[in-house]
């Protein structure tokens, strides 16, 4: 097991050949590859609207995830002119990372507008975090935890990037 095939099963993705996979594993990190650096921005702006913004879009992606702007995009400019694999609705996983995502940015909007700007930032660190092992290192902490929430920590385990399976 490659870590891209752990990363897609931790997302919910059922298993597929590998070429499959990597482009399917494209699609999906089209989403944080737009999303990351405008929260990037909105750390560094400490821009209460951007973060309001990036938290009602994600959560826009959680409840309709059939018109998920970014996938919809990437269905669109992307995968269909390169006849690549169209990204599908997310499955639970990932939508559970998802209103992770939206949650922490809505919060860090709403504690800047609050002036609460120590638990701002303690939460804008963790959202970074986040990202970061997701970018950086295939692992969604979000994705993660739904699956050991639901009693399947050792699922959750296998889906590890440095797990053999």
């Amino acid at each position: 097991m490659t870590a891209i095939t752990n990363f897609m099963r931790q997302q919910g993705f059922p298993e597929e050949p590998a070429d499959a996979c990597d482009m399917r594993f494209q699609g999906l990190y089209f989403q944080p590859a737009i999303v990351f650096p405008l929260v990037l921005v909105a750390v560094a702006l400490q821009s209460a609207p951007l973060f309001l913004a990036l938290s009602a879009v994600l959560w826009w992606n959680v409840v309709f995830p059939a018109w998920n702007p970014f996938e919809r995009a990437y269905n669109r400019w992307i995968a269909a002119p390169r006849r690549r694999l169209p990204m599908s609705p997310a499955p639970a996983p990932r939508r559970f990372a998802q209103a992770v995502n939206a949650a922490f940015n809505l919060g860090s909007g709403l504690t800047l507008l609050a002036g609460w700007h120590v638990a701002s930032w303690v939460i804008q660190a963790m959202l970074v975090a986040a990202f970061s092992l997701l970018v950086f290192g295939k692992f969604c902490l979000g994705a993660y935890v739904f699956h050991v929430l639901r009693g399947e920590a050792a699922f959750a385990n296998r889906t590890l990037p440095w797990s053999r399976g």
